[in-house]
Formats: structure tokens, C-alpha cells, sequence
């Protein structure tokens, strides 16, 4: 196999694995509806830098369960399509549009972030929350964001920022499913997304969304392992030892200034 076939493999099971933990009973209870720090008020921020209207066609990358796409539609009355690497979060999706009756404005549909199965200039706005850092090839991500894009779109980027240098405990797989492991400083996001077309317009520092996302994080962690010594709740696999590390990691790491999360909007021109 050669060297760029075995990166592709790579790639493509570091995506599969990320998906699968996404899927976890474990996930939806830690993180509740929305899967990012700020929750809808994150998503209307960012949505309102975008500038979206009810005549907006706007796509959502990395949809998970469809809850902000939902929202976005909801509160500008617009038309959003998601993307999602997991089939089984589409289709949990796809059933949640329908069960609100925005089935006719909202769907979602299976897709790559570096494939994305859309027209060239088909969007006129995309949203992409905490998942950006997650993308092992961010370069060609970015690239398709703006093919999709239509002349003067708009791409709205929510995501953890770091340092260099983690704790160990958030070098791990589970910390990169969890936004943490490959993510980037402003700046770094900001060049690839420049690299790729995209001018940036707005960037700036939101670190209070994560640092209380993470402290409701280590709250339901401890709940949820009582309940599990009790025979209360089921959640064959999860090891609280190593989750109740790696979230007490984090939280130092944001007092320490090593982690942190950000807004950021560019533009197609």
C-alpha cells in the first residue's frame, strides 16, 4: 500500500470512530441536545454573522442530530440542509425534521466533509460547529466549503483552539473525537481558511462557552456514575475513570490559557 493510500485508510477510520462515538448513548447524555459549547445561543451568534435570511440556503456540516440545523430554520425561517459522516445520526436527524414538522425546509443527508456531496455553489451560508478540528484533512475541508459557496457566501466556524502542548490525558483519541486533540489556534484556522479562498471577516475568543460546557460536562459525569453503580442506567464500556480525567484535564487546561474556543466568519469573494 502506498504511503498516501495508507494515509486515506487512516483518515478514513479516524472518521469512522469519531462517527461511531457520536452515536453513544454516553454522548447524548453528557452533552444534551446541542453537542457544542454555547448551545443554540452559540449557533444563533454565529448564524446572525452570516447574515441569513428566509431567502438563505444554508448548509450544516457535521449535522450530528440535527438539532442546530433544526434551530437554525426555526429562527430564520430559512431552508438548511445537513451533512453528517454517521448514517445513523442522519437518519435520527431526518426522523427528528419530520417529527417537528420542518421536514419540508430541514434534511440531511450521509457525506464527507472533504467530499461534500453538494453542486458547486449551491449554499449561501454554512455553519460549522466544534467538528472543524476533528477533520484529519482541514485543508481540503476548507476548500470544499468554498466550492459550495455561492460569490459572497458565508462560512460560520465555531471550535476549541489550543495550544501547542496538552496534558496527555487530551492526546488521546477520545479528547480528538471530543474537539480537542487536532485543533488549532485562531490564527491556524484563519490561514487554512484564507489558504483556501476564504477571506475572514470575524474572529474572536469565546472561552467562557467551553470552560462551562466542561464544568456541566464533570457534574452529569458524576451523576451518571452513581447511576450506573445502582443498576439505575446502562452504559456498557464508558470508563469514568479515564472521562472524569480527561474533563478535569481540560478544565485546567482552560484556566491554563491551553485550550480555549472560538467564532470565527469568512467570505466568499
Amino acid at each position: 500500500m502506498s504511503e498516501s493510500a495508507g494515509s486515506r485508510t487512516s483518515d478514513e477510520n479516524l472518521k469512522s470512530c469519531c462517527a461511531r462515538l457520536y452515536e453513544q448513548d454516553i454522548v447524548r447524555l453528557l452533552l444534551g441536545e446541542s453537542y457544542h459549547p454555547g448551545g443554540f445561543g452559540m449557533t444563533s451568534q454565529l448564524s446572525r454573522l452570516l447574515n441569513l435570511t428566509p431567502d438563505s440556503r444554508v448548509l450544516d456540516v457535521a449535522s450530528g442530530t440535527g438539532a442546530s440545523a433544526m434551530h437554525i430554520a426555526r429562527t430564520f425561517d430559512c431552508e438548511v440542509v445537513g451533512i453528517d459522516y454517521s448514517a445513523e445520526n442522519v437518519d435520527r436527524a431526518n426522523a427528528a425534521a419530520e417529527g417537528d414538522g420542518l421536514a419540508g425546509r430541514v434534511r440531511f443527508a450521509q457525506g464527507d466533509s472533504e467530499r461534500l456531496p453538494v453542486a458547486d455553489e449551491s449554499f449561501d451560508a454554512i455553519v460549522c460547529e466544534c467538528a472543524f478540528c476533528t477533520f484529519p484533512d482541514k485543508s481540503t475541508a476548507a476548500r470544499e466549503f468554498r466550492r459550495v459557496l455561492r460569490a459572497g457566501g458565508r462560512l460560520g466556524i465555531s471550535d476549541i483552539t489550543r495550544a501547542s502542548m496538552l496534558p496527555d490525558e487530551l492526546e488521546t483519541l477520545m479528547a480528538w473525537a471530543a474537539c480537542i486533540a487536532d485543533a488549532q489556534t485562531i490564527a491556524e484556522y484563519s490561514a487554512i481558511l484564507e489558504s483556501a479562498g476564504l477571506q475572514v471577516e470575524h474572529a474572536a475568543r469565546v472561552d467562557d462557552a467551553l470552560k462551562e460546557m466542561v464544568g456541566q460536562i464533570r457534574k452529569k459525569l458524576f451523576g451518571l456514575e452513581i447511576a450506573a453503580g445502582l443498576k439505575k442506567i446502562e452504559l456498557p464500556g464508558v470508563n469514568f475513570k479515564s472521562a472524569r480525567a480527561m474533563a478535569l484535564a481540560a478544565v485546567r487546561a482552560i484556566d491554563n490559557g491551553q485550550l480555549g474556543y472560538a467564532v470565527i466568519q469568512a467570505a466568499k469573494v
